[in-house]
């Protein structure tokens, strides 16, 4: 973090009340400074009675300002201190990347944009309805007004007009007479008269030639209807991201109650993976766990439903090391890093173990935030409803039937999150699946108020994983405070029955992962219970999400493939494929968000007659 500054500020600038009537407002500032403006704009917003309905807010910097330093420039001002302690508690982790903060009820979504503005500006492809330039943050020289360059300040211009709409702002602190000459240039009309340097800008994109955009056209919301096939983790939360859009959405499910399948587990862990190079996996499940803790402490209980106690990682044969970076070094303290003796300490292993904390890690419940998520007034449940085919219709959209052709529902756009029976819905319907394949997994659980009290003594303080996992102290299946081992992988299952082995199997894993609890709990294995259930992967790891084929099938979507991590994906796989529909920023980085489109499994087919 960039230590705090012991030079006084300026307020933040007013913000211009231009977004009257506009369902979506998407606003850009360059050097976060303090998070004085993003504070200010989202005050106004909350002020507003004719505010849009959302407030997307991207911020490049490349050393975000420490907590202290944001809370202190928030602190004279008692609405805006308020606001600050919230993004305070959210402030952590912000290794260089991409990192969404969601507030009052998603509906302010703020991505940062760790890392230099000339890397960042060419990746973002959704339109911007106002610029600001920050004098708050010099360290972005290729922004700084204060160079001389005419070559640099071209490239600043028409990377600042390549994100703008006709009609966009653009706002600054100050601007030097060789950067507005090339604003000018690229299709910005300056304020007249035209503000000195250092006395800030105002600016207006309007060229007087027809501007050809790659940015991701908007859509609206009002009106559409979707229908999702699937009523577990990734099926609520893709029915969820749509409806808080303004979607009406139908969730089909063949079984009567959500969470039927995978999502029943009785509770699972939301970690992130790690890796040296910090490999998209690692920046995935990263983003993935910030989202889903932040869904989570909006729509459930804590300490009941999920907490964010972290999570102890024991690296069994040295797995899963952590980056070397400087940026690691400095940050690692809120994210993984080497766990501490007092944590080896809590979870009874050796001093010398080898083993990760995750700060920014938890455990939850899965059924309780599928039910939260369909709980949404947009959403409508539907179970008992087998989806047997899909046909298209004529007029475009799709016809959902049962096994006897009879139709159960129909919509312009359909969504396939049901897990490894997705591959067999679009193989019946004459249409290629992903690669999908079935990964069956058991646990094994008992009630804590059932072991002898010298086991309990053992129970680590704190989940633990890294060869299977342990979670002690969550409600159980038959809700008692329970101990969960597991899980097994078995690739290639189909079915998700109990076995006798996978419990030895279990209790194996834990003789690894914590060797002195697993010695004293292995006689609680022969009577222990035991939930099954089967999941699905692909090839490369990461989740199936969108279109499969978007000229020849439009409308039809799958999110599927989430493998061990559905409790760690499945919000960020909802929020990716919102995100793709409404031409809205991606909560991830862009390179991130196109490797999980479905599309890539999909060789391009003929397009579809009527």
């Amino acid at each position: 973090m960039r230590p705090a500054s012991t030079n006084s500020e300026s307020p933040a600038p007013a913000v211009p009340l231009c977004w009257a009537g506009q369902p979506v407002w998407h606003q850009l500032e360059i050097g976060v400074g303090t998070g004085l403006n993003f504070l200010q704009c989202w005050q106004v917003w909350r002020d507003d009675a004719r505010r849009p309905g959302r407030l997307f807010y991207t911020a490049v910097d490349p050393e975000p300002v420490a907590v202290a330093e944001l809370l202190r420039a928030a602190a004279c001002e008692p609405e805006l201190s308020a606001l600050a302690q919230q993004l305070a508690r959210r402030w952590q982790a912000l290794l260089p990347g991409v990192h969404r903060f969601a507030f009052d009820d998603e509906r302010v979504l703020l991505t940062l944009c760790v890392g230099q503005a000339q890397d960042w500006l060419p990746t973002l492809d959704a339109a911007v309805d106002q610029i600001w330039l920050s004098r708050q943050n010099p360290d972005i020289d290729t922004l700084d007004s204060r160079s001389a360059s005419t070559g640099q300040e071209r490239e600043q211009a028409r990377m600042l007009a390549r994100l703008c709409r006709p009609g966009s702002h653009l706002n600054g602190d100050r601007a030097s007479a060789a950067l507005q000459a090339e604003l000018i240039a690229a299709g910005f009309a300056i304020s007249e008269p035209p503000p000195a340097a250092d006395a800030g800008l105002q600016a207006r994109y309007a060229p007087r030639w027809q501007p050809r955009s790659a940015l991701r056209p908007r859509a609206a919301a009002n009106g559409r209807h979707a229908v999702v096939v699937g009523g577990g983790l990734s099926g609520s939360a893709v029915a969820w991201s749509l409806a808080q859009r303004g979607w009406t959405v139908e969730l089909l499910d063949q079984a009567a109650e959500p969470a039927t399948g995978a999502s029943a587990l009785p509770a699972g862990l939301v970690a992130p993976h790690v890796s040296p190079d910090d490999a998209a996996l690692s920046r995935l499940t990263r983003a993935g766990v910030r989202l889903t803790l932040q869904r989570a402490a909006a729509l459930l209980r804590e300490g009941k439903d999920w907490a964010p106690s972290g999570v102890l990682e024991h690296q069994i044969e040295g797995k899963h090391s952590l980056p070397r970076g400087e940026a690691w070094q400095r940050v690692g303290v809120q994210s993984s890093r080497a766990a501490s003796p007092d944590e080896l300490a809590g979870a009874r292993l050796n001093p010398d173990t080898q083993a990760l904390w995750h700060g920014m890690a938890g455990w939850l419940r899965p059924a309780r935030l599928v039910s939260a998520q369909l709980a949404h007034p947009n959403i409508q449940w539907r179970g008992d409803c087998k989806v047997a085919a899909l046909a298209p219709l004529a007029e475009g959209g799709w016809r959902l039937l049962d096994a006897d052709g009879t139709e159960l529902a129909r919509a312009e756009q359909v969504v396939l999150a049901c897990a490894y029976d997705t591959r067999g819905l679009l193989q019946r319907s004459g249409l290629t699946s992903p690669p999908l394949n079935p990964l069956r997994g058991q646990i094994s659980w008992g009630a804590i108020d059932e072991l002898p009290g010298s086991v309990r003594a053992l129970l680590p303080t704190m989940p633990v994983n890294g060869h299977g996992c342990f979670v002690s102290g969550t409600p159980g299946p038959d809700g008692r405070p329970a101990w969960i081992a597991g899980s097994t992988f078995e690739r290639g299952a189909s079915g998700a029955d109990l076995k006798s082995e996978d419990q030895i199997a279990n209790r194996d894993k834990l003789m690894r992962l914590l060797p002195e609890l697993g010695a004293a709990l292995a006689p609680a294995f022969e009577q222990a219970g035991a939930w099954a259930g089967l999941r699905c992967t692909l090839p490369d790891r990461v989740p199936a999400v969108g279109p499969l084929e978007p000229q020849a099938w439009p409308g039809l979507h799958v999110c599927a493939g989430m493998g061990a991590r559905g409790l760690t994906l499945s919000v960020l796989s909802g929020e990716l494929l919102a995100a793709l529909l409404h031409g809205e920023p991606w909560p991830v980085e862009r390179r991130l968000a196109l490797s999980l489109l479905a599309a890539r499994f999909i060789k391009p087919a003929p397009a579809r007659t009527a």
